[in-house]
């Protein structure tokens, strides 16, 4: 059976040797609303079919890691949750910070992706060999992006390029036989 989500040659082709990808928080694996509690905790709402992606990516052997301008206690919940150990916190200048991570796990920028929704994801996005951005991204992130979602951030933009790159490494259909058999 053919995957449901068609998906281009070319950006197959780019998606093809992906093995890491990096993601901004706020306004891609949540809506980008701040939610602050009577004590001033911030809260955070995530997608369970983001979630769910992100731990089929790395059962694909793809690592998801997190480059992020803000750090709270919700977030760390969630990667821990989610099995995520590639994190920057309080991090705005995310190039370096994605240099880090890449030299930790012996990677080049043609084997990475990433996903942002605003202008301090664009050095990153730009040395990435698949930049991606939610629907609901500037417009400047999205004119520069490969693949955007149809889905805003927060909402399954992420399960939508974690799709994709299952497609391209050729798992998607067997991860899916192992729920429909």
């Amino acid at each position: 059976m053919a995957d449901a989500l068609p998906y281009s040659a070319d950006l197959l082709e780019r998606a093809r040797a992906i093995k890491v990808v990096f993601f901004d928080v706020d306004g891609v694996l949540t809506d980008g609303g701040l939610l602050y509690s009577e004590t001033g905790e911030t809260l955070k709402r995530f997608h369970t079919l983001d979630g769910h992606g992100l731990k089929m990516l790395q059962k694909a052997g793809i690592t998801p890691a997190v480059i992020t301008g803000r750090d709270s206690a919700p977030l760390r919940k969630r990667l821990q949750a989610l099995g995520i150990t590639h994190a920057h916190f309080d991090t705005e200048d995310k190039a370096p910070a994605a240099l880090i991570t890449m030299a930790n796990l012996g990677v080049d920028w043609i084997e990475v992706a990433s996903m942002g929704d605003d202008w301090p994801d664009l050095p990153m996005m730009l040395r990435s060999a698949l930049a991606c951005a939610p629907a609901n991204a500037h417009p400047e992130v999205l004119a520069r992006a490969h693949f955007v979602t149809h889905r805003h951030g927060g909402h399954g933009a992420v399960r939508e390029l974690c799709d994709l790159l299952l497609s391209a490494s050729s798992h998607y259909q067997t991860m899916l036989l192992e729920y429909t058999q």
